[in-house]
């Protein structure tokens, strides 16, 4: 690595915020400096970082002064607000909201997929959304190969996605239920526990929520490939942590399976796990606290003679947000690409 970076951490002591801390100290980031910034609320916590005590601080005017980059992960609004100053005072920001991800000037970055449009940002890199990281990972080595046509994809999206309040809501509904009550929901609007619904964002004309178009758009983007061809239907489910999903693909000819095996095994960030003889598959309990995304399942699709089906699990905190937001990190530091001279700030 490259000489030591000063970070700061925006929406430090939320789910995603807690384990970009955590992969830091893991991956031993070269830090020269890390300031941990959250909301008024979260003031004066302390944090223990490779033996050192950190104090919570307030996001304020003049916090992003002597910071390198800033790891944001404290939703859209903040991210509009906050990074265009990060920016105008010298910093690159990786932001793991939507507010970027769609904009032109804006990167939108998988190391292991697109890392070279890192080096064309202006101050801010985008994250995209955790599901579109887990799917585009077991999609884009076959891609590679042989350019996919159209993608089907139909999520199962664990509370984590909704932060560490949602996953204790349903854990308190789970025990609620059990006891013989009645699960009270709070951030989700019905109640998850024991229960799926369709992803609760918005839904547009067309009757996709935000999720789904997230899903499309974005792949879109980081394919480099504006008309192809995606439909996603994203759901809620019971489980804390890690997303599965199931993705039909479809090529031009047909994609030997075995072929397409050999390709994901080998492909970097990703794990084949498949024992046909035991029906045993990527799961969202194996997947959660695991770096890689397991990948499995893959046959052909026998309603198409050019189509393929795989299943795959990631976990939605660690490569489906944190740890590729680090891997951008690790990126510019490794390439040289961060900035040295304060920027104009971008117009949002």
């Amino acid at each position: 690595m490259s000489k030591p970076v000063r970070v700061a951490i925006l929406g430090a002591t939320g789910a995603v915020g807690t384990e970009l801390i955590a992969l830091l100290a893991d991956r031993n980031f070269p830090l020269a400096d890390l300031r941990l910034l959250a909301s008024p609320r979260s003031q004066g916590q302390v944090v223990e970082f490779q033996g050192e005590k950190l104090t919570i601080e307030p996001v304020t005017e003049g916090c992003f002064e002597n910071i390198d980059i800033v790891l944001a992960s404290a939703g859209g609004s903040i991210s509009k607000t906050w990074l265009p100053k990060a920016v105008a005072a010298g910093a690159v920001a990786i932001d793991n909201s939507s507010a970027f991800r769609m904009d032109p000037l804006v990167p939108l970055v998988i190391p292991e997929i697109n890392p070279q449009a890192a080096q064309h940002h202006q101050g801010i890199i985008a994250n995209p959304n955790c599901s579109t990281i887990l799917m585009n990972m077991a999609v884009y080595p076959l891609h590679q190969v042989q350019p996919v046509q159209r993608i089907v994809v139909a999520t199962y999206q664990s509370a984590s996605g909704a932060g560490a309040r949602a996953m204790a809501e349903v854990q308190t509904q789970a025990q609620a239920i059990l006891d013989g009550n009645p699960a009270q929901p709070e951030i989700f609007p019905y109640p998850l526990a024991f229960n799926l619904f369709p992803h609760n964002s918005p839904l547009n004309s067309e009757g996709y929520c935000e999720e789904e178009v997230k899903m499309v758009k974005e792949t879109q983007k980081i394919f480099g490939v504006p008309d192809l061809r995606i439909t996603a239907t994203c759901i809620r489910v019971p489980v804390l942590r890690a997303h599965s999903e199931a993705v039909n693909l479809e090529f031009a000819s047909p994609f030997p399976v075995e072929q397409a095996r050999d390709l994901i095994a080998k492909a970097p960030g990703v794990k084949l796990v498949e024992d046909w003889e035991k029906n045993y598959f990527p799961m969202p309990l194996e997947a959660s606290g695991k770096d890689e995304v397991l990948v499995g399942r893959i046959r052909q699709d026998i309603s198409h003679p050019c189509g393929l089906e795989l299943w795959l699990s990631g976990d939605q905190i660690r490569k489906g947000a944190a740890l590729n937001a680090v891997q951008i990190a690790e990126l510019l530091v490794n390439k040289g690409w961060l900035r040295s001279s304060p920027a104009t700030a971008l117009t949002v």
